[in-house]
């Protein structure tokens, strides 16, 4: 094995293609080296965990497997196009299902609400809930087509790297809303609260609070509509995993357990980067997928990093609370997806985002996989993850205390409603908080999605896939244009295809 690997590296080392440098093995990164190794390049990725996926890692404990981040696929065919530029197909690697519905979303009265991509069942849905909304929901939904159709389709995978690129689009943003909030939106064409609160929470999938992020991500409800919800079998990892074949494939390195220490820049480009071991890898061109606060603040040399003032100016997306559990029964009446709101949603938000308080009541996301994959567990088991949005570490908790009185807290609320008995079925255990965000993705204030979604930090507002002051050095991921959530990240990906010139092989 040892002769192999030699072998390989001097390959590596002899191969006349032009060298890019990938920081970061997130779905970001992974998805711009299979972009860049199809357009020719020798691509080696550099990844300090000990696994591929970042924020999608895999747990594996006591027979059950967690999915650590992204549960929920949207867009699928951006996943396509990366198998089809590698000369290979989705399904070669990875089965993607249909969930219906999308979610429960299940209210603290105990009332629920089907939400999946049926217009006649969530004509119905609503009309259960308030008949006069029916009128109001059809209007969203044209709003949200006509949203997608520019924000997603026509700009998602557009750089946006000077201030005219923006002031081209300024005329739809306006007429679209977009310098509105995606509440105030909903809230125009829909009265009833509890209705208003279903079609509004989307932003919190990608880290935004929905009374403050931009209403251009309205285009979500379309989105999910025409291309569906899937989840892949055998957890989000198999993406990651088929991912990374796809980049061997094209002879392109992983390296795993690898910590970049900085950016080597000389004469303003970016010529390769240092490891925390002293190890130089010199480069053609730098990729970041590392968190872009990050990548400004710590990875460049001192003389174009951001300033301390502005990287505290930055607004940070939440903090994300993850608790991992496995159950030797199994709770059959428990939907694939759940959102179980508390009793306040402006109020608690508030807490989040504004004051960084950690409240008494939360609301939460429960991920139950093996309601479609049963061998994400052991034989008459169940696999779950309950997400809460907390604060980030702006807020000041200390997890280290916090996180097991949290956690039986959320433990309290799941028996008292979806899970009866669920203290005395749990088999195994594990945590997540934002200071492991921090330790672990290196996060900064420990976010769960980089930079906060709002209209200040949105498009040409938000850090370049280009960089203006580094040549050579290009940004994708969550904290970058488009920004976070599966479709956004793949985007940021895409938009190197327009911005990383062609390959030159110098034989």
């Amino acid at each position: 094995m040892l002769t192999l690997a030699v072998d390989h590296r001097q390959a590596q080392t002899t191969d006349p293609r032009p060298h890019a440098v990938v920081i970061g093995a997130g779905f970001g990164g992974l998805a711009a080296s299979v972009r860049l190794g199809a357009r020719g390049y020798r691509v080696t990725v550099l990844e300090r965990l000990e696994q591929p996926g970042g924020r999608a890692r895999v747990h594996r404990q006591d027979g059950f497997t967690f999915d650590a981040g992204p549960t929920i696929v949207t867009a699928p065919q951006l996943f396509e196009e990366l198998w089809t530029l590698a000369g290979r197909r989705l399904s070669d690697d990875v089965t993607l299902v249909p969930m219906d519905p999308f979610y429960r979303i299940r209210f603290a009265d105990g009332a629920s609400f089907a939400y999946s991509g049926d217009p006649d069942r969530m004509r119905a849905e609503v009309a259960r809930f308030a008949p006069d909304d029916v009128v109001g929901y059809e209007r969203f939904m044209a709003h949200s087509r006509a949203v997608c159709r520019i924000g997603f389709e026509q700009l998602g995978h557009v750089p946006f790297g000077s201030v005219t690129s923006m002031l081209k689009i300024a005329p739809d943003l306006l007429r679209l809303s977009g310098h509105r909030s995606v509440y105030y939106v909903v809230a125009r064409f829909i009265r009833d609260e509890r209705l208003r609160t279903v079609f509004s929470f989307h932003p919190l999938l990608i880290g935004g609070n929905p009374f403050r992020a931009s209403a251009i991500y309205c285009l979500i409800a379309d989105l999910e509509r025409r291309w569906g919800v899937h989840f892949a079998l055998g957890g989000t990892g198999q993406l990651v995993d088929g991912l990374v074949r796809l980049i061997r494939r094209q002879n392109g390195r992983v390296r795993l357990g690898v910590d970049v220490a900085r950016i080597r820049v000389e004469h303003g480009a970016a010529t390769g980067v240092e490891l925390a071991s002293g190890e130089t890898v010199a480069a053609d061109l730098v990729v970041s997928n590392a968190d872009s606060a990050v990548t400004h603040a710590r990875l460049l040399p001192e003389t174009q990093r951001w300033s301390p003032g502005r990287l505290r100016r930055t607004r940070s997306s939440m903090g994300l609370f993850v608790w991992y559990f496995g159950t030797k029964r199994r709770y059959s009446e428990v939907d694939h997806h759940t959102i179980m709101l508390g009793p306040r949603y402006r109020g608690l938000l508030a807490d989040i985002f504004d004051r960084k308080v950690l409240a008494e009541d939360a609301s939460l996301y429960l991920h139950r996989p093996t309601a479609t994959d049963p061998s994400l567990a052991p034989p008459g088991c169940d696999a779950f993850y309950v997400l809460a949005p907390v604060p980030n570490l702006a807020g000041g908790q200390d997890w280290r205390a916090l996180a097991e009185p949290y956690r039986q807290r959320i433990a309290r609320i799941l028996e008292a409603s979806v899970m009866p008995g669920l203290s005395a079925s749990i088999v195994t255990s594990l945590v997540t908080t934002p200071q492991d965000f921090q330790d672990d993705f290196q996060s900064y204030r420990g976010s769960g999605f980089g930079l906060e979604p709002v209209l200040t930090q949105s498009a040409w507002f938000r850090p370049h896939n280009q960089s203006s002051a580094v040549r050579n050095l290009y940004l994708v991921g969550a904290g970058t244009h488009p920004g976070a959530g599966l479709p956004g990240v793949l985007s940021s990906a895409r938009i190197l295809d327009s911005v990383v010139p062609d390959a030159r092989v110098t034989a």
